[in-house]
């Protein structure tokens, strides 16, 4: 059985029955359904179309449903008829589901939450914890906002495609958890972008694809041989995709020259200044604090703010950076690493030996925290030479 194909066929299988006039629920049960058989049937008699045999179960599923439910029977006129059995076009539908679950009448948040449950659950295999820790909200209010937002769209047709601001949301966090799971939704998350980018002339979908090529562009590096996470001042340079910074930076070059500037632009314009140092020392740190100004503006983010506490230790030395933590709640995710490293800088071992114990003790996953605890471990190690 071929897990991962099943996992990168679920969107596009959704999609197709919610165009066909399922509700969101309702085709998530029914996908679900058809999933358990596919499991059950392909080991012995695997289909020469998976993806429509998945989509023929998973429509029957959903007429079985329907027509159990008194309650619904105002549903049939959608459901008359079952499509003529056949080859299922090979159409991509996971894009054009992201903007049906972006609906006008869910706000924001709801549809990000709604659209995160259809991607990293069924495809990347993903907790409702996991996800709320992506949007950084506790795993409670992440559960409402998808059983509010599913509550919400359970009557209303998914013809209404929402907007791109959100859809791009979705795409980003869809990308930033990708380096984990069996499948790879870092390169889903880009293909999609490119996708957007083909369809829709705008500097922001511009500027959100640069961001993905440059940050994957340094993929490669980010880990050793065994797993361990490899800072960005440590990383081996000559590891980088040359080809993804170049075409990023002449992506967001051409975004920029638009003068529409949004947050994924100014992410980009960051990452597009790391990529084109040759070293850390060398890195025009100014101007990344001015384009953190710019993108603190634009979102008003405690992250972004924190980002950009470490960005003016490097420009104006580690003091000046714990100046700018100490406005920031010390609650927010990685802020014991940003104040360790900080205080590291700044001479005072015991301290940032003391917080990079901390920030372990919090960090979202098993690799973070081994970074953090052999750096703590490093440090009281120089300290008892």
């Amino acid at each position: 059985m071929n897990e991962v194909l099943l996992r990168s066929l679920t969107p596009s299988v959704l999609a197709i029955l919610v165009r066909r006039g399922a509700d969101f629920a309702a085709a998530e049960d029914a996908v679900q359904d058809a999933l358990v058989e596919a499991v059950r049937v392909w080991p012995a008699d695997r289909p020469r179309d998976p993806k429509g045999w998945l989509v023929t179960v998973a429509w029957r599923r959903f007429l079985d449903a329907t027509r159990a439910d008194a309650a619904r029977r105002r549903r049939e006129d959608l459901v008359d008829e079952e499509p003529a059995p056949g080859p299922t076009p090979a159409v991509d539908d996971t894009l054009q589901l992201y903007f049906l679950c972006a609906h006008p009448s869910l706000t924001p948040p709801s549809a990000v939450a709604l659209t995160l449950t259809l991607t990293l659950r069924a495809v990347g295999g993903l907790t409702t914890r996991q996800i709320a820790q992506a949007y950084l909200v506790p795993e409670a209010t992440m559960a409402q906002r998808i059983s509010r937002a599913k509550r919400t769209v359970s009557s209303v047709r998914f013809d209404q495609p929402g907007d791109v601001a959100t859809v791009l949301r979705v795409l980003y966090l869809v990308f930033n958890e990708g380096y984990s799971g069996d499948v790879d939704l870092a390169a889903e998350a880009i293909r999609l972008t490119r996708q957007l980018a083909s369809a829709i002339d705008h500097p922001e979908v511009a500027g959100l694809l640069a961001l993905m090529l440059l940050h994957h562009a340094r993929r490669a590096a980010r880990t050793a041989p065994d797993g361990s996470l490899v800072p960005l001042a440590e990383q081996d340079r000559g590891r980088w995709d040359t080809e993804s910074i170049a075409e990023g930076v002449e992506i967001l070059q051409a975004a920029l020259a638009r003068d529409r500037l949004g947050e994924f632009q100014a992410q980009a314009a960051i990452a597009a200044l790391h990529a084109d140092a040759p070293t850390t020392e060398e890195t025009d740190w100014v101007q990344i604090v001015e384009w953190y100004d710019e993108l603190a503006r634009l979102t008003d983010s405690p992250i972004v703010r924190l980002n950009r506490a470490v960005a003016v230790g490097e420009a104006d030395g580690p003091r000046a950076g714990l100046a700018a933590l100490a406005a920031l709640d010390n609650s927010l995710p990685r802020h014991a690493a940003v104040a360790a490293y900080l205080h590291e800088r700044d001479g005072d071992l015991a301290t940032a030996a003391r917080l990079y114990a901390e920030a372990a003790h919090k960090a979202p996953n098993l690799a973070e925290r081994d970074h953090l605890t052999r750096q703590a471990a490093r440090l009281n190690a120089r300290r008892c030479r």
